[in-house]
């Protein structure tokens, strides 16, 4: 079945990627420093998602396909910020990350108790049926909503990406606690959507869907995208950090947190006098 005509750039779209893109640039330049190769290429990546999840998806998903609505969430909450951070320096950030006025917010919102609350408890208000009707239907919500979850799946992939040291990364056990229980709650949203006998959503009810399913069948398989295809993704970076962890001698701690201990002189004498009465040497 062939798909409608559809806008697949929005003006305010591209102009917000243009400026993201902008201020990378610039500020390189004032710093006078360059990222690398791949920070370049993962902040590429970001903003290619966040185009891919505002325009086409945005698109469908306005024509009454609640599918690629829920795919676009998952796009800007999971998808997008983990690139995000891969793709920006910690010199880049520092300046007025950690500034004074700005570093005691940033200390608290990028909590990991905070930025996980945060980010649940957005994905739960959006999904109840009177809120999101008003949500699809007036696209000043619409577009704040979508800012909301880059900025809420950015603060919930800092504990486990964080670019900067001022702000660490969790140790690799809290990690994996962390991803674990977030299905949690995931899946308190997922599945009353996914098992629902009616259509939730009244908004997917007039009109056809663009690629011919019924509004229930485009609700099951939308909570089905967010409830197993998001939880499997979360599973793969799950394993990610478990092998990466297991791999590591020293692993208690993720490479940005981990400090060098520097051995005094004072230090190497002790041990040589050490090993030098040990029986090993004196045999």
């Amino acid at each position: 079945m062939s798909l409608p005509s559809y806008d697949i750039l929005p003006p305010s779209v591209l102009i917000g990627i243009a400026a993201l893109c902008l201020a990378y640039g610039l500020a390189g330049r004032v710093l006078g420093r360059r990222p690398t190769a791949p920070q370049i290429a993962a902040f590429s990546a970001a903003m290619f998602l966040i185009w891919f999840a505002l325009g086409p998806l945005d698109a469908l998903a306005d024509r009454r396909f609640f599918t690629m609505h829920m795919l676009e969430h998952s796009v800007l909450s999971f998808a997008m910020p983990p690139l995000l951070l891969l793709g920006v320096p910690d010199w880049m950030l520092r300046p007025w990350v950690m500034s004074r006025y700005l570093r005691p917010f940033a200390r608290f919102f990028t909590n990991p108790i905070v930025a996980f609350s945060l980010v649940n408890v957005l994905l739960a208000i959006v999904h109840v049926p009177s809120l999101f009707d008003v949500m699809i239907r007036k696209e000043s919500v619409h577009i704040a909503v979508h800012l909301m979850f880059m900025i809420t799946g950015t603060l919930m992939w800092w504990p486990l990406l964080s670019p900067l040291p001022e702000l660490p990364r969790l140790p690799y056990p809290a990690q994996i606690f962390y991803l674990f229980v977030l299905l949690i709650p995931m899946g308190a949203v997922a599945a009353p959507i996914t098992f629902a006998s009616d259509v939730l959503f009244k908004f997917y009810l007039e009109g056809p869907n663009p690629w011919g399913l019924t509004p229930l069948a485009d609700q099951v398989c939308g909570g089905i995208l967010m409830w197993v295809g998001d939880g499997i993704y979360v599973m793969l970076v799950f394993s990610w950090i478990f092998f990466h962890w297991a791999s590591r001698d020293d692993c208690d701690e993720p490479p940005i947190r981990r400090t060098l201990r520097v051995v005094t002189p004072s230090e190497r004498l002790a041990q040589a006098n050490n090993y030098g009465s040990s029986p090993v040497a004196r045999s």
